[in-house]
């Protein structure tokens, strides 16, 4: 068996009261990326009337109802989140992005044209999370590509443009280019204004939360990577691992400062496998288990892999590929999964997934693009129809193989909404 943690953490799960501890520690020392944390009280506010000189006390306001993007809404409330595998670019995508530059009349590298395809998925959605793989160069390069990335960073404009609000970025990729190229990725993440989480400038920013609110709901996203590629990080703190407990309390840290829905993402497995290995599993139901996340979804194995629901919370294995080269020797390197998950608030206050629909891709070339093979065509014929049934059949088989289209998962066809 696999271990379940990384040294970064503690080997033991924590105690009732530990996490205790670290939830209160993290109220008192605060948090880093969060949204609307501290709103100022109604007393605080100019001309406000103290409580004690109050003649009637108003009655709590109604919620509004935000139905959300996405599928038609259950509850009064819902907040739908979609989120893609690895963005892992190679010198055949920069050399696309380069054509597509200068077909549009432009210098430098366009990669919008690779995305596209994306774009008409996440603007059904409320939030949308890609994974950015890859440390980034500066604009010109050098560039390289596998064994040690230091990729474009248009792609990170790119994914900014076709809609994307937030990137996951530890992966066992983050310190090919040492600590330099953390920081050439983080800052060029801020420059386009995507929020980002999984590794971190300073031991500070590693202690906060990213907290993201869309209309309905605030969401959390946790991330952790199964390793560094047998590198060593020049501190510890610089990148989140894959570590249960450490997550764990993350999430408490989260829910203490007003998270209503908190995402776990795993970049962890064995590369080109349709099964999770033991580790993605363990790590997996530990989150379920401990009750403060949400949902639970994976990348890094550059193939689609099941998902699974476990005790009424979903975990998505694994992604595939957000954007790749052509593989000539792993057919499954070149297809995807899309997935968005509704979630829906009840009267009681709780949210839970209401709706969880998944879109199968695959790479084309000759230009190379992004392209659905979901059963609608939204994008017309990606490869052939024989190739692209051949690829819906082989993803469905995947996704469905432990139970998954029982339990109410089904195919995302876009074209059919409004």
């Amino acid at each position: 068996m696999a271990p379940m943690g990384n040294t970064q953490g503690s080997a033991a799960a924590p105690t009732l009261a530990a996490l205790a501890a670290l939830t209160l520690a993290g109220l008192l020392t605060g948090c880093g990326l969060v949204a609307e944390q501290n709103p100022p009280s109604a007393s605080a506010l100019p001309g406000a009337v103290p409580a004690a000189q109050s003649p009637t006390t108003a009655p709590a306001p109604s919620p509004m109802p935000t139905p959300g993007a996405g599928p038609d809404c259950p509850a009064l409330r819902c907040a739908s989140i979609l989120v893609t595998g690895d963005m892992l670019v190679h010198a055949q995508l920069w050399k696309q992005a380069g054509d597509d530059a200068a077909a549009a009349g432009t210098s430098g590298l366009d990669f919008g044209p690779l995305l596209e395809g994306q774009r008409s998925y996440i603007r059904h959605s409320d939030l949308a999370i890609c994974h950015q793989e890859t440390a980034v160069a500066g604009p010109d390069g050098p560039f390289s590509a596998y064994p040690s990335f230091n990729v474009p960073p248009q792609i990170i404009t790119a994914s900014k443009n076709v809609g994307y609000q937030a990137c996951t970025t530890a992966s066992n990729h983050t310190i090919d280019r040492n600590t330099d190229g953390l920081l050439r990725t983080l800052d060029a993440l801020d420059a386009v204004g995507l929020k980002h989480t999984g590794s971190y400038r300073t031991e500070a920013e590693s202690q906060g939360i990213l907290i993201m609110q869309t209309k309905a709901a605030k969401i959390a996203v946790i991330e952790g990577t199964y390793g560094l590629n047998g590198q060593t990080a020049e501190y510890a703190w610089q990148v989140d691992m894959l570590d249960a407990p450490a997550m764990i309390a993350k999430a408490a840290k989260a829910r203490a400062l007003g998270a209503d829905i908190v995402l776990g993402a795993m970049h962890a497995g064995e590369e080109y496998a349709s099964v999770p290995n033991a580790q993605q599993q363990e790590v997996a139901h530990a989150l379920v288990d401990s009750g403060q996340f949400s949902m639970i979804y994976g990348h890094h194995t550059h193939s689609v892999l099941p998902i699974e629901k476990y005790k009424d919370t979903w975990i998505v294995y694994g992604l595939g590929n957000g954007v790749t080269e052509l593989s000539p020797w792993y057919v499954v390197n070149n297809e995807g999964l899309l997935v968005r998950v509704q979630f829906s608030q009840d009267a009681a206050g709780q949210w839970s997934a209401s709706d969880l629909a998944w879109a199968p891709s695959v790479m084309v070339r000759d230009p190379y693009r992004w392209c659905s093979v979901a059963s609608d065509a939204p994008q017309g014929v990606c490869a052939t129809p024989e190739a692209d049934a051949a690829t819906r059949q082989r993803t469905a088989a995947v996704v469905e193989s432990l139970g998954s289209a029982a339990a109410g998962a089904h195919e995302l066809l876009i074209t059919r909404e409004p």
